[in-house]
C-alpha cells in the first residue's frame, strides 16, 4: 500500500572485524596470501601471470602439499588469487608480442595489498577478498573441457561455438543459486540457517511454481543442474562463503542419476546429494555482489545514521526482530542525551495522511518503546495532535502515568481506524488481525453506527476488510454497511 515493499528482508551482518577475520581464515585466501610471501626475485612466472610448471612443486611444498598433480593444482589455483586480488603484481616477459616465444617469462614482486592485509582496515581486507570472491565465481562458472585439444583449429584458435557455453548465462544461474541460498538464510528472521539440500537448491532454479508432478524432462535438468553445482560448490567453499557436503560419489554407482531419489529420501539419505550452508562471510559477499548489480538488499544498520522519516519509512516491511534491532542501533547513535530530541523526530515523523503513515505511526509507537521513560517530554508535547494525541496517550498508560487526560470519542474511533490500517499495510497473521478487529469494535458499543465518520483516510478500506474479517455476521454486515456510508461521505 504504501513504502515499495523490499524483495529481500534485512540480513544481520557480522561486525566488519569479524569478517575480515573470517575471510583472511579462508583456505584459498590462506594460501594465496601464504605464496604471495613465499614468491621472490627468483619466482618465474609464464606470460599468462601463472607460476611456472617447474615451480609448482616447490610452492605446493611450501604450502604444506604433497608435490603432485593434486598438490600443484592446489598451488596453481592459490597463485592464480593472489595475482587477482593484488597480492602479487606481475611484470610481463620482455619483448611480449614482439615474437612467438611460448616460453617466455616474466617476474613478480609483493603487490601493494599484501601490506593491507597486516596494516589494512577490515574495510580494505574485506575488499581484497571480495575481489578473490569475483575470481572464484569467474573460475566456477567457466566450462568445463574433457577435450581441449578438440576445440583448438589448425590455426591454433579456440572454437568457443563449440564449448555451448554463455558466460552471461552461467554467471546468472549460479548467482540465482546463490540469491535463493541467501533468501532461504535469511527465513524466519534468520532461524533459517540449516544446511540446504542440493537437489532442492537445484530444483529451485529448474522447476516451475506452480508444477505439480516434475517431468522426467524436468527431473533430467535438475539431475544435471545438481552435478554443475556439485562442481561449483566445491570450488567455492575454500573462499569461505559456504560450508559444503559434497555428492557422496558412491551415488554415482548405486543409482546412476541422483536427483531421481532424492525427493523421496530420508533425511539421513538426503544428506549424501549434497548439502550446502552460506556462511557469515557468505551473506556479506552475496550481499555484496547483490548491490554491485543494483539489487535492494538491506541489512540491519543502514539506517542508523539516517533522519526518523528515512528509519521510520525503511522499516515499513521488516521482520519484527530486524525492525526492533534497527531501531536501537538508532536510538543507540542519538546517545542517552538525545533521547528527547529523538522521541520528537520520531513523532514529527510519524504524522502524515498518506498510505504508509498509518504503519509509520505504528512503527513509531514501536520506538518510543524502546527509547524509554527519558522520552516522557516530547510524548506529552502532542497530546492535542489529532493523529499523535491518541499514540501518546497509550504510551503513557503503558508507562504508568497517572494524569493522563481523556481522549474524545473522536480521537478514540480515529486511533481503532489508524491502527487497523497499519496491521493491514502490515500484512500481519490472520488470527492476529482478526483478534484487533473484534477487540477494537467490541469496546464500543454501536461502533459501526458511529466510526463511518471518522475523518481518516483508510476509513472506508479499513471497514470494508472489518466486514470481511469479522466472525460474527451481524458485525460483518453492519461493518459493510458503515463502509458503504463512509464511501458516500468521502465522494465515492
Amino acid at each position: 500500500m504504501s513504502a515499495e515493499r523490499p524483495v529481500l528482508p534485512p540480513v544481520r551482518l557480522n561486525s566488519e572485524a569479524e569478517l575480515a577475520r573470517d575471510a583472511l581464515a579462508a583456505p584459498l585466501f590462506v594460501r594465496a596470501v601464504r605464496l604471495a610471501r613465499w614468491a621472490g626475485p627468483e619466482t618465474r612466472v609464464g606470460a599468462g601471470g601463472e607460476l611456472v610448471e617447474a615451480q609448482l612443486p616447490a610452492a605446493a611444498e611450501h604450502l604444506g602439499l604433497p608435490a603432485d598433480d593434486e598438490g600443484a593444482a592446489y598451488a596453481s589455483e592459490a597463485w592464480r588469487l593472489a595475482v587477482d586480488t593484488g597480492l602479487l603484481d606481475v611484470t610481463d616477459p620482455e619483448g611480449e608480442g614482439e615474437g612467438e616465444d611460448d616460453e617466455a617469462e616474466g617476474t613478480v614482486t609483493a603487490g601493494e595489498n599484501l601490506a593491507l592485509l597486516t596494516t589494512g582496515s577490515p574495510q580494505e581486507i574485506l575488499a581484497i577478498w571480495l575481489d578473490g570472491l569475483d575470481a572464484v565465481h569467474a573460475d566456477a562458472t567457466a566450462p568445463l573441457l574433457d577435450d581441449f585439444a578438440d576445440l583448438v583449429g589448425e590455426d591454433g584458435s579456440i572454437d568457443f561455438d563449440a564449448l555451448d557455453w554463455d558466460p552471461e548465462e552461467e554467471a546468472e544461474f549460479l548467482d540465482g543459486v546463490l540469491g535463493n541460498l541467501y533468501l532461504l538464510t535469511l527465513a524466519d528472521n534468520g532461524a533459517g540457517d540449516a544446511p540446504v539440500p542440493l537437489p532442492a537448491l537445484a530444483a529451485s532454479m529448474i522447476v516451475p511454481d506452480d508444477m505439480g508432478e516434475p517431468t522426467d524432462d524436468i527431473l533430467e535438468q535438475v539431475s544435471e543442474a545438481m552435478m554443475r553445482l556439485d562442481d561449483q560448490f566445491r570450488l567455492l567453499e575454500p573462499i569461505g562463503i559456504v560450508e559444503y557436503q559434497p555428492v557422496d560419489e558412491a551415488l554415482m554407482a548405486e543409482a546412476g542419476d541422483p536427483a531421481d531419489t532424492a525427493a523421496g529420501a530420508d533425511e539421513e539419505d538426503v544428506t549424501r546429494y549434497g548439502m550446502v550452508r552460506l556462511t557469515p562471510l557468505g551473506l556479506y559477499g552475496i550481499r555484496a555482489r547483490m548491490l554491485e548489480a543494483g539489487a535492494a538488499a538491506p541489512a540491519v544498520g543502514d539506517l542508523a545514521d539516517k533522519g526518523a522519516d528515512a528509519l521510520l519509512d525503511g522499516i515499513a516491511y521488516y521482520p519484527e526482530a530486524a525492525a526492533r534491532a534497527e531501531i536501537q542501533l538508532w536510538l543507540a547513535g542519538r546517545g542517552a542525551d538525545g533521547a528527547v530530541p529523538a522521541a520528537a523526530e520520531l513523532l514529527a515523523a510519524a504524522r502524515g495522511t498518506d498510505e504508509g503513515a498509518p504503519l509509520r505511526r505504528l512503527h513509531c509507537q514501536q520506538a518510543l518503546a524502546l527509547a524509554g521513560e527519558e522520552a516522557e517530554p516530547a510524548v506529552r508535547a502532542v497530546l492535542d495532535d489529532p493523529e499523535l494525541g491518541g499514540l501518546a496517550r497509550v504510551w503513557l498508560a503503558e508507562h504508568g502515568a497517572t494524569d493522563v487526560p481523556a481522549p474524545s470519542e473522536t480521537m478514540v474511533f480515529w486511533l481503532a481506524i489508524d491502527t487497523i490500517a497499519a496491521q493491514l499495510d502490515a500484512d500481519g497473521e490472520l488470527d492476529e488481525l482478526q483478534g484487533l478487529v473484534e477487540g477494537l469494535s467490541a469496546q464500543h458499543t454501536g461502533f459501526f453506527d458511529e466510526v463511518w465518520r471518522v475523518d481518516h483516510p483508510a476509513t472506508a478500506e479499513v471497514l470494508e476488510a472489518m466486514g470481511r474479517l469479522h466472525s460474527d455476521k451481524k458485525a460483518a454486515k453492519d461493518a459493510r454497511k458503515a463502509a458503504f456510508k463512509a464511501r458516500s461521505r468521502a465522494g465515492g
